[in-house]
């Protein structure tokens, strides 16, 4: 039977961290082969000795990925199981060991789901983790009075989103962007401080990491962020910042949905297409997808406004497992659809198997077994840490 779209429903069990799911459980599995020339008795000839032929040491990787799965409607689907989808790690087709789902939603004591979906009214909903990232247009559009006014109009959606919106089990930060990282807001659940923090991004007032900004009895970016002049020093590009943000969400359990206002950032060739600045980007995407940090990126260029960086909003975007968001008359619309999107997701579960003692980045491909079905997920994982 085919499955339907449905109000997301809560698990029985609470996510693994982002970073931690996919740290090796060592097995140090040795395949050991012995291959004797002869028999070891004494009729064997003098001098000869048998030789030993040392299988690989590998070490078992338990891997776990987000996914996001949605009709064309942006409507969570729920009651998948293993059959509904294809994982491939280079190409080659792996097998999952479970899936569970996870949602921030209270099923309804008189809704009817099917058995396969796996969740009961008695479940908890899970937290959702959003960290909204306010990139300073200004400087980089010459002070063009339009570009201030669509990210004056990107606050007042996110002020509108934390007032009406935002759920009780929602934390939510902000931080901006200009020349460096500013810590603006702390994961909160406050939305008098919320309101706030917009209004001083929006307008990249000073900001920084200080112990007093940092959050009390609940999740923290800025406890594992540097502090003070630090800060600074290790964000002078915009991948440097992006690369600090997503280690310290890292420390954080469950999925982080990134809200990148922008216009976007890169290399323009002399044709005028982006392209990724090799010198930091594949290491800016390893570290977001290693602390499951998945970005929606929300462009502020006014609406049919077509440009040229708008490839690397959409980039970073698709391969990290969030989404790109162009041509909106109004922010608040992206921003419902964000939240919309995020109200269930999947935790694939699967072994992996790499050489051990070595380090490195290993590609994944998510796909769902029916092609009607949009799926998110991040494109891999780091391995050997």
């Amino acid at each position: 039977m085919p499955r339907t779209p449905s109000t997301p429903r809560p698990s029985r069990r609470p996510a693994s961290s982002g970073r931690r799911r996919f740290a090796p459980i060592t097995l140090a599995l040795w395949a050991v082969a012995f291959l004797l020339a002869g028999s070891a008795s004494s009729a064997a000839p003098a001098g000869d000795q048998p030789e030993a032929s040392f299988g690989t040491q590998v070490e078992v990787s338990e891997v776990a990925l987000d996914v996001l799965v949605t009709d064309k409607d942006g409507n969570v689907i729920i009651g998948l199981g293993p059959e509904d989808f294809k994982v491939e790690e280079g190409g080659k087709a792996i097998d999952l060991d479970s899936v569970s789902f996870y949602s921030n939603r209270i099923l309804d004591p008189d809704a009817a789901l099917p058995a396969s979906t796996g969740v009961t009214a008695k479940d908890s909903p899970q937290s959702r983790y959003f960290i909204f990232f306010f990139h300073d247009q200004r400087k980089l559009a010459g002070e063009a009075f339009q570009i201030y006014q669509q990210q004056v109009q990107a606050g007042r959606s996110s002020q509108q989103w934390v007032r009406e919106e935002m759920l009780p089990g929602d934390w939510v930060a902000v931080v901006g962007y200009d020349v460096k990282l500013k810590v603006y807001q702390d994961f909160t659940q406050d939305r008098a401080a919320l309101v706030s923090a917009i209004d001083q991004a929006v307008r990249a007032e000073e900001g920084g990491n200080w112990p007093s900004r940092a959050a009390t009895g609940g999740p923290s970016l800025a406890e594992f962020l540097p502090t003070g002049p630090d800060l600074g020093r290790k964000t002078r590009n915009i991948y440097k910042g992006l690369q600090v943000l997503a280690d310290a969400a890292g420390h954080i359990q469950g999925r982080k949905n990134l809200l990148l206002f922008s216009l976007g950032f890169g290399d323009i060739s002399r044709q005028g297409y982006y392209f990724p600045d090799v010198r930091y980007y594949p290491d800016t995407l390893e570290k977001l997808n290693d602390s499951n940090v998945a970005v929606y990126s929300i462009d502020l260029s006014p609406p049919e406004v077509r440009h040229s960086l708008e490839g690397a909003l959409n980039q970073i975007a698709r391969e990290s497992g969030g989404e790109y968001y162009f041509n909106h008359t109004s922010f608040i619309s992206p921003l419902r659809r964000i939240s919309e999107a995020t109200n269930g997701y999947y935790l694939l579960s699967y072994e992996s198997t790499h050489p051990a003692g070595e380090k490195g980045y290993q590609k994944v491909s998510v796909r769902a077994v029916n092609p009607e079905w949009k799926v998110r997920a991040r494109s891999g994982y780091r391995y050997g840490e």
